[in-house]
């Protein structure tokens, strides 16, 4: 299980998250939350094109509940994980 946090990031580029979130913003007009989010679901979306059980895709991407993924993913993609499936394939 991966541990996906703006902290994790920071630390992984050896900065503190304060300069993290000025370097994102500055050159990506977007926060390390909003950019991680993001990332979860283009990831999220390539594995619920297969057979993968949600809450596994849910695991995938560094969420702990199913259910905090679901809502995650419906409020980034605005359909929740199983209808996106379906409509997705």
């Amino acid at each position: 299980e991966r541990e996906w946090t703006a902290a994790t990031l920071a630390r992984a580029a050896g900065v503190s998250r304060s300069a993290l979130y000025t370097r994102f913003t500055e050159r990506l007009a977007v926060s390390p939350a909003a950019y991680l989010t993001r990332w979860r679901m283009t990831v999220a979306r390539r594995a619920l094109r297969s057979e993968v059980p949600i809450a596994e895709v849910a695991a995938q991407v560094g969420y702990r509940s199913e259910a905090a993924f679901s809502r995650a993913f419906k409020r980034e993609v605005g359909a929740s994980p199983s209808s996106w499936r379906v409509e997705a394939r």
